[in-house]
């Protein structure tokens, strides 16, 4: 994927987002750091150009509810920052790479000290597979089937893979 088919899956899962929750009255969107974060932002200016209203925006870290806790260092990346409360509303997580589930299964624990939603939805810019978890995206940019030894980068450049560096 290079900038013009990120830009137009930006658009298209904004438009899905629309038609799914019939308006974005109760929408939250909550990107996840750091590669959600961006792409969050660009939703939530899509959806703002569509449907001519500001929607919350926020950012989650999830380091600290993750599953791998002394498998790999404990880095939190940036501060949580959730704009509103979540109960009732329908949050939209928001991450660049979905891989093996895991990191969404954090947010999904993390989400629950803002509130209890009404539902959650994901969006993702790339599924690649090989989920562990049962997690499925609700919108997804490319579904891009990668091997395992692989690595995602998404940036508002395009898409990288390249091989992960052991």
């Amino acid at each position: 994927m290079v900038a013009e088919d990120i830009n137009r899956a930006i658009w298209r899962m904004a438009h899905e987002i629309v038609e799914r929750n019939h308006g974005l009255g109760d929408v939250v969107l909550v990107g996840l750091q750091t590669g959600g974060v961006w792409l969050a932002g660009e939703i939530a200016n899509s959806l703002e150009e569509i449907e001519e209203v500001q929607i919350p925006l926020g950012t989650l870290d999830v380091a600290f509810h993750r599953d791998d806790i002394g498998l790999r260092p404990l880095l939190p990346e940036a501060p949580t920052r959730v704009p509103v409360g979540l109960d009732g509303r329908t949050v939209v997580l928001v991450d660049d790479v979905l891989y093996t589930g895991r990191t969404v299964r954090a947010a999904l624990d993390a989400l629950n000290s803002y509130g209890r939603p009404r539902a959650v939805q994901l969006a993702v810019m790339v599924d690649r597979g090989h989920r562990e978890l049962p997690i499925r995206p609700d919108f997804v940019g490319k579904n891009l089937p990668t091997r395992r030894d692989e690595m995602v980068d998404v940036k508002p450049e395009g898409v990288d893979i390249g091989e992960v560096v052991r």
